[in-house]
């Protein structure tokens, strides 16, 4: 075969050996390659990108009669059914004896496990083919981040009780990692909304299986069931009167007493509450807004990254947040019911990011631009609140604000 003169020339040369597979599994896995490719290089809606190229891979190829391009063509139409003539796909004459397998799956096992911070949650399902010729049983597991908002890595292979083994004992040897019997419906809803966000990224993890496993993933995710069995409590962000009564609890309970903020009065009281805004502000960032969740990772996006780039803060600010984070912190554990192991590292991390959280105000090198002028504004001594005076500074400084510099 010469050169592949269309990008559909190139995946039958691909797949040229795929009739000759021994199952079900390799072929899907193989096609599922092959479109992870399309998946890869989409700039945004993958899915999309990848049903609209089997769409048209299905109809540019409906003519061939080969043993590898009509296997190929059942193959992708298992795969991504709602591509448009993927119901019209046929067996070839000389299509293997498994070929009638492809897709045929049942679920035999629904698993979780994650970190008791909620920072990520993985889901483990099992499936067995109807026919046992259609290939072994096998494993998806998909990795949801909860501080990205993205399922972040998906994975497709076997043997599952193997898999299932080395995740219980790694989760039976760690207090701070959990492990459950999942409702498939859960799974179904949690996978399925995270992975339209990665779907959509205009860049995808760099590590992991989830370009050459998405397409197979997608069509076992299907098979799960949706409804009311394992109803998903979606987080909003808390209304002003939430976050008026959360602050009023927490500066009643221990954890703001042991950290001095129950005392905090005069001119340090408006810094408190401008740092339990920031506090309540960042959970409300997420894809699941809980102000109660709090890691270690949490706690160095929120001290290291996050806050340099959105708020301006004074001296007093600057000295009092860390404390406050880490009074919130212990509360939000305890009112999560966390091990104390967890609370002391997260405690831990903390101290420990303060050098750098204080050099990161000092330099300013992470604040935005927009950061940056309203702390020169600031620091210049104009009155936002002034609008002849602020107009007035804008106009001063439009060479510095703009982006070319005119």
């Amino acid at each position: 075969m010469g050169t592949p003169q269309t990008p559909y020339d190139a995946v039958l040369h691909a797949a040229r050996d795929v009739a000759k597979l021994d199952n079900a599994l390799d072929a899907e896995m193989l096609g599922a390659a092959l479109l992870g490719s399309v998946y890869a290089v989409a700039e945004t809606r993958r899915d999309d990108a990848v049903r609209e190229f089997v769409g048209h891979f299905l109809a540019a190829t409906s003519r061939r009669r080969a043993a590898a391009a009509t296997t190929i063509r059942s193959v992708f139409a298992a795969l991504v059914p709602d591509a448009t003539g993927a119901d019209r796909v046929r067996p070839g004459a000389a299509a293997p004896a498994w070929s009638g397998q492809l897709g045929r799956v049942h679920l035999t096992g629904c698993w979780s496990y994650g970190d008791v911070y909620g920072d990520q949650t993985s889901y483990l399902a099992t499936f067995a083919y109807d026919d046992p010729a259609g290939g072994p049983e096998h494993a998806l597991v998909a990795l949801v981040d909860h501080n990205i908002g993205i399922t972040k890595d998906v994975f497709v292979g076997g043997p599952p009780a193997r898999v299932l083994d080395q995740i219980r004992r790694m989760c039976s040897g760690d207090e701070l990692t959990w492990f459950r019997d999942e409702e498939p419906a859960r799974m179904h809803t949690e996978v399925t909304r995270h992975l339209a966000v990665t779907d959509d990224l205009s860049e995808l993890p760099g590590e992991g299986s989830l370009a050459t496993d998405r397409a197979l993933v997608g069509a076992r995710l299907a098979l799960l069931p949706v409804g009311r069995e394992a109803p998903v409590r979606v987080l909003e962000p808390l209304t002003a009167a939430e976050r008026t009564d959360l602050v009023r609890r927490f500066l009643a309970a221990p954890e703001a007493t042991r950290f001095g903020l129950d005392t905090v009065d005069g001119s340090q009281l408006a810094s408190l509450h401008f740092c339990l805004g920031l506090l309540l502000d960042h959970a409300a960032t997420f894809t699941d807004p809980d102000p109660l969740r709090w890691s270690p990772t949490v706690a160095g996006l929120f001290l290291l990254d996050w806050v340099h780039r959105r708020a301006v803060l004074d001296m007093d600010d600057a000295a009092l947040l860390p404390r406050v984070l880490r009074g919130w912190a212990a509360y939000a554990a305890r009112k999560k019911g966390l091990p104390e192991t967890a609370a002391a590292r997260t405690d831990a991390a903390i101290e420990e990011m303060v050098p750098e959280f204080a050099r990161l105000y000092t330099t300013g090198e992470r604040r935005s631009p927009a950061t940056a002028a309203v702390a020169q504004l600031l620091a210049d001594g104009v009155d936002p609140d002034d609008p002849a005076a602020l107009d007035a500074w804008i106009e001063a400084n439009r060479h510095h604000l703009t982006d070319d510099g005119a």
